[in-house]
């Protein structure tokens, strides 16, 4: 197995891709004055005769620049652009062999300004500080592009098949434009519905707290964040897109985004209703909201069903779902020094699921093998509301509260079947279920922070408080049959209703002072106040044959739990902050009163234990260079149980499982380490990226299950020591343009490893589980015209057990997909999506693969307003879901309901006006 592990690791590490220009263009950087070099100035070429940037790149710390190209016979500049300093242009008439500018000398700005910007030669790229800057105009995309196809052709930046977006490895968590949330923090609308072409500037830092964003501190978060500046132009003015599609098999899709911008004041509705699969606001200009286009994970992964809003997910994620939303996003300055942005959401989804499944629970001495099949329909109406505002009191003090509202319910039924049988095959237990689930969901949640900046640097004093309250009712309606056919339990049955009230009610109040020892280093002394109240009321009521309702109460059925965690955190720390090296730490004790009550069978059990534990936290950030960094973060803190696994309560809703608490359940200690490097060179376009990381248990909260001759089982919980997990990843890619032709290469790599324990029936197991994800992508582009993008990706899973009849467990997954897209003849977009997966190793019954095609063909006409499509989803008509999950415990194969072949036919129709006039066309530039 080991070579094996090598095999695949040199595989990946060991494919490379050259590409050599014909000249090399070279100098040194200087300040005029002083003859100090400036490093990260960009330089760059562009044509003479219509400002087409050529080529590009960024000074070194010596000052120092290469340009690597082709030969150039035509006209051009060559420019050297740096916030503070006026422009350097040289004209040249053309060149064909290598030269060495030498020194070039860049004369600081009379104005002393923080940054110069040239409005109509903006360079390509700009650093300021901890910004990294692009000029949206200077990367090609195609007409009617959204901001998603613009990021994808910006250096660095990755946009993945399953919408995730990372920049030099670095996994970006929040989009905003102009500064703020357009709809939801995570961008997903605002990438996908906005035309790329209103964007001025992207804008890319590391992602910051309100505190560090408020009092200018460096960022210690690992995540980045994308800013989407408007075009001032473009930032007045009515824009939108509207689709709708009807199709086989009562298929239909809709959409519409209307957007209405006037300076700082912007308003959009957004609105969709579909039965794809789809939230509604993707707007891809091939497959519009078809499922499993350009997404190949929706078609094999459990999220086909599903989507989220601003946190709130709503559909089931397995089945076929039918979706409605209504959106309003707000944005303005109310009054002077009073910053606003808001968003409303109203969804509702319906999905209709079959699942069936088949799973080994693995046992010391055999295995218990289940078979299932349920029926299921869940519907959901949910409500979302949210504000910021921000108040700057003056030029060092700031008030910001972020209030936020949820109202949701939700229906869920279900018919299913179970059965159970032993090692041998004999059948051993059976049971059908009715269960009708009707819950009310409400949450109100709202941050406040205010920070005071002080006339030295680095002293400044922030207070906030967050809290979160929320209030759910559940009725259940349960009617199940369980029957034994081994052992000496009697059959099981049930006809009741259950009546579930969950409170949770949280509160963090925290106050941090930062006084400055010198320019770069501050100590910081806090104090940090948690309460966590929870609440859990269960009542249960048998039918009663006299009355003819649900009115015999079902002691064993019916408790009352509350847990109450109140945590004093008082600390101190440092951070040291320079142009390369970003640290900072902080340790103190965590001070925790744990408080867990419950009421059961009419015994009264009061818990309550006092810790005095200790709490740590560093990171690290360390730049080289320019594209060179290292990243360090490490935390020690502890995790403590829910009250059901505390407290002696029995919980029989399960008829072939009981859980009851252990009183003697110690908290859990968790050490959490992560290391990255990352080095990404803009001016050859290529970079890579490694990192690794894990977490180290203490005390680690296990179940313990017993099973009976009947495999009913009784769960109770453990403390055990010693087990972990780890993960380490790579990745590595790189674009090379030549004259039309794009070429994108790209690896990754990620693999996870750890160890589990456990005990049945009362004997401890040991899991070691190992995932190895090699992964490849390639993409090519002829101008305008053809682009071809095959990706690869495999998948092996390995579990080795200890005290378990079986030794171990394996699976591999093969994933092959290919996407192409044709733009010629004019007006005309044909798209495919070919996909094959491949499982190796899957239960009987299962089918081991399949082939999922898509395709598009679109035509443009009415001034390119106007668009009419014709989509066909899973041509070969053998979409499936069939997926196999490896857990320390056991082997699940589970299948559920997924779209098949249908053919849709839509129209679109495209809002352009800035200004009171109708959009004209724009080719942006090219790299050639």
């Amino acid at each position: 197995m080991e070579k094996k592990y090598l095999l695949i690791l040199s595989f990946f590490l060991c494919i490379s891709v050259f590409a050599q220009s014909n000249i090399s263009l070279k100098g040194k950087v200087l300040d005029k004055n002083t003859q100090v070099p400036i490093e990260a100035a960009t330089v760059f070429l562009t044509s003479v005769k219509d400002s087409t940037v050529i080529d590009y790149t960024i000074s070194d710390k010596n000052g120092f620049f290469r340009i690597d190209t082709k030969s150039i016979t035509k006209p051009f500049f060559l420019k050297i652009s740096y916030m503070g300093y006026q422009t350097f242009k040289k004209e040249i008439q053309s060149i064909a062999e290598s030269k060495d500018f030498g020194i070039l000398q860049l004369l600081e700005n009379p104005n002393n300004l923080n940054e110069v910007v040239v409005k109509s030669e903006a360079p390509p790229i700009r650093i300021k500080k901890d910004t990294l800057e692009f000029s949206a105009s200077s990367f090609k995309v195609r007409p009617d592009s959204n901001v998603e196809t613009l990021l994808k052709q910006l250096p660095g930046v990755e946009v993945g098949t399953d919408g995730k977006i990372t920049v030099n490895g670095k996994e970006v968590n929040q989009v905003l434009v102009n500064g703020k949330p357009f709809f939801d923090k995570d961008g997903k609308i605002a990438l996908q519905s906005l035309p790329s072409d209103i964007i001025n500037k992207v804008q890319i830092t590391d992602t910051k707290t309100k505190k560090e964003e408020l009092n200018k501190q460096a960022s210690t978060s690992n995540n980045a964040s994308i800013n989407l500046t408007i075009d001032e132009k473009k930032n007045k003015g009515l824009f939108g897109k509207f689709m709708g599609g009807f199709g086989s098999d009562d298929r239909y899709e809709s959409s519409a985004l209307l957007n209405y911008f006037q300076n700082k004041r912007k308003i959009s509705v957004l609105a969709s209703s579909n039965n794809i699969n789809s939230t509604g606001f993707s707007m891809d200009e091939i497959f519009d909201n078809m499922g499993g286009g350009r997404n190949s994970s929706m078609s094999y992964n459990s999220d086909g069903g599903s989507f989220t809003i601003n946190g709130n997910r709503f559909g089931s994620g397995k089945g076929i779902t039918r979706s409605n939303m209504l959106g309003v996003n707000y944005a303005d300055e109310l009054v002077k020094d009073l910053e606003s942005s808001g968003s409303y959401f109203f969804s509702s989804s319906n999905t209709d699921n079959v699942n069936r499944t088949k799973m080994i629970t693995f046992l010391p001495t055999g295995a218990i093998n289940r078979e299932s099949e349920a029926t299921t329909n869940g519907e959901n109406f949910g409500h979302n509301l949210s504000f910021q505002l921000e108040y700057k009191i003056d030029s060092t003090a700031s008030i910001f509260v972020g209030p936020k509202f949820t109202k949701s319910n939700s229906t869920y039924s279900t018919n299913s079947f179970e059965k159970s049988m032993n090692d041998s095959g004999q059948l051993v237990n059976e049971s059908t279920a009715q269960v009708f689930d009707d819950s009310d969901r409400g949450s109100f949640s709202n941050s406040i922070n205010f920070n005071k900046r002080f006339k030295r640097k680095g002293r400044f004093l922030s207070l906030s408080f967050d809290n979160e309250n929320s209030k759910e009712t559940v009725s259940s309606l349960n009617k199940t049959n369980t029957v034994f056919y081994q052992g000496s339990n009697a059959p099981i049955i049930r006809d009741q209703i259950r009546k579930n009230r969950n409170l949770v009610d949280k509160y963090t109040a925290e106050v941090e002072y930062s006084e400055p020892v010198t320019d770069s280093l501050n100590i910081t002394f806090g104090l940090n106040y948690n309460s966590e109240l929870k609440s859990d009321d269960r009542n249960t009521y048998d039918f009663d044959l006299g009355s003819q309702s649900y009115s015999s109460a079902n002691a064993e059925l019916t408790n009352y739990m509350t847990s109450d965690k109140k945590t004093f955190r008082p600390q101190t720390g440092f951070s040291f902050d320079n142009k390369k090296l970003n640290f900072s730490a902080a340790v103190g004790p965590s001070i925790v009163q744990f408080a867990n009550n419950s009421f059961y069978l009419g015994t009264p059990t009061n818990l309550t234990k006092e810790y005095v534990l200790p709490y740590a936290t560093a990171r690290l950030s360390y730049r080289l260079n320019k594209s060179k960094s290292i990243y360090l973060n490490y935390s020690y803190d502890y995790d403590f149980p829910n009250a059901n696994q505390v407290l002696p309560v029995e919980d029989l809703s399960n008829p072939l499982s009981t859980v009851i608490g252990n009183v003697d359940l110690k908290p859990s200690s968790n050490q959490w380490g992560y290391f990255s490097f990352r080095n990404y060179d803009y001016a050859t376009r290529s970079g890579y990226s490694i990192y690794f990381g894990g977490n180290l248990y203490g005390d680690q909260l296990v179940s313990a299950v017993t099973y009976d001759s009947s495999i009913k089982n009784s769960t109770t919980f453990e403390n055990v020591s010693g087990t972990y997990s780890s993960w380490f990843g790579s990745s590595w890619n790189k674009t090379i343009k030549k004259e039309a032709h794009s070429f994108k290469y790209g690896l990754g790599f990620s693999a996870n490893y750890g160890l589990s324990k456990g005990f049945i029936n009362d004997e401890m197991f040991e899991a070691k589980t190992l995932r190895l994800n090699p992964k490849a992508n390639f993409t090519y582009e002829y101008g305008e015209l053809l682009t071809i993008n095959p990706t690869y990706n495999f998948t092996y899973n390995d579990s080795k057990y200890k005290n378990y009849r079986t030794d171990g467990a394996s699976s591999v997954i093969h994933r092959f997909n290919i996407q192409t897209t044709n733009y010629w003849p004019k007006n005309w977009v044909f798209g495919n999506d070919f996909g094959y997966t491949y499982n190796s190793n899957i239960a009987d019954g299962f089918k081991k693969d399949f082939y999922l095609w898509n395709t598009s063909l679109a035509y443009s006409f009415f001034d390119k307003k106007m668009t009419a499509k014709v989509k066909v989803y899973d041509i070969l008509n053998q979409n499936q879901s069939a997926t196999r999950t490896i857990s320390p415990t056991n082997i699940r194969d589970e299948e559920n309901t997924v779209l098949k072949r249908y053919v849709m036919f839509s129209l679109t129709y495209k809002l352009n006006k800035f200004g009171g006039k109708e959009k004209p066309s724009r080719n942006r530039m090219i790299f050639h």
